[in-house]
């Protein structure tokens, strides 16, 4: 089992398959063109398996895959079989554009749940945040994955003054839909434009909630990221990510494996070992992931501690979204 020097247990592993993605996310993608990583620089298919299957003799039992948009990836369903062989759970984040090829391969490999990323319901504010007009796309893969039964959780990025004003009609999704609606608060990454003055908090919106809706509070998990909530007589539930205004590192279980292979301990740490080019060596890669995990800072991978109202955006050293995976 992997423990930190804090005894946190890391058992969850998020594997980023590439960090090319067919949408251009503000807030995941800096604006400027970027240049994706030749083939030769990613993780191979077998690579993946065989390095997440040392992941699992080290106690691993959950796995996420993401991006960029891992669905871009010709060999994601070898991936996702392959990976499905090991012991683990697994699922995905996507952004549903290419849902509707996949559902067949979901359901033989016993795919349960999965995160999509919607950050508007209205069209137009969709095509400006993405850059595509793909909006009926994502939306009827979306209500294509509840027909066939799969747990959908949808993913909102809260910007000030850009889809704040959506948040009560992302939460009457869950009365006829039993979708989980997670709204997670701005992060910042490399060239996001992330402003400590466009996060909206949990605290910000809860109260208008509240009035707004008779809500129930659900018990939350131990590792869980979320504040969960429900609407008496919905059939969804919606939930607060608070990853700035009231971090949840202390129960921290989570490791990152970047699409060339480097490990991360923390999304917002800056130190990074390489696992791939150890592997291509025919080293044991187990004292790598070890000596990571033990390096692991206690809270934001050590940055940014005292707290985002503290923080610009040219404190913090690290990838952009896309290079680090969802």
């Amino acid at each position: 089992m992997l423990f930190d020097k804090f005894n946190r247990i890391h058992d969850y592993l998020r594997i980023s398959l590439t960090d090319n993605c067919n949408f251009r996310c503000t807030y995941c993608m800096p604006e400027e063109k970027i240049q994706c990583l030749p083939n030769h620089k990613l993780m191979s298919s077998g690579e993946i398996i065989e390095i997440a299957d040392v992941f699992v003799k080290l106690g691993i039992n959950k796995i996420r895959l993401t991006g960029g948009e891992p669905l871009l990836r010709k060999d994601f369903g070898e991936i996702f079989e392959g990976l499905s062989s090991l012991p683990v759970k697994m699922t995905i984040t996507t952004n549903a554009f290419w849902l509707n090829r996949y559902i067949d391969l979901f359901k033989k490999t016993g795919l349960k749940s999965l995160n999509i990323s919607i950050d508007s319901l209205d069209r137009e504010k969709f095509f400006s945040i993405t850059k595509r007009d793909h909006f009926e796309t994502v939306w009827s893969n979306i209500l294509l994955m509840i027909e066939h039964g799969f747990d959908v959780k949808l993913n909102i990025v809260l910007m000030k003054n850009v889809n704040d004003d959506e948040i009560n009609n992302f939460i009457l999704l869950t009365k006829d839909l039993p979708v989980h609606v997670r709204f997670i608060e701005f992060m910042p990454f490399d060239k996001n434009k992330w402003d400590r003055n466009k996060v909206i908090s949990f605290t910000d919106v809860f109260d208008n909630i509240y009035r707004d809706f008779d809500i129930i509070k659900l018990h939350d998990e131990k590792h869980d990221t979320s504040k969960k909530f429900k609407v008496t007589g919905h059939q969804g539930t919606f939930a607060f990510i608070t990853t700035m205004s009231q971090p949840f590192c202390v129960d921290c279980n989570r490791l990152r494996l970047t699409a060339d292979g480097k490990i991360k301990n923390c999304l917002f740490g800056k130190d990074e070992l390489d696992l791939l080019s150890a592997f291509r060596e025919g080293q044991d890669i187990k004292n790598i992931i070890t000596e990571s995990v033990a390096s692991k800072h206690f809270k934001m991978g050590g940055q940014f501690e005292s707290g985002y109202l503290e923080t610009s955006a040219d404190d913090v050293i690290n990838r952009s979204m896309i290079k680090i995976g969802g």
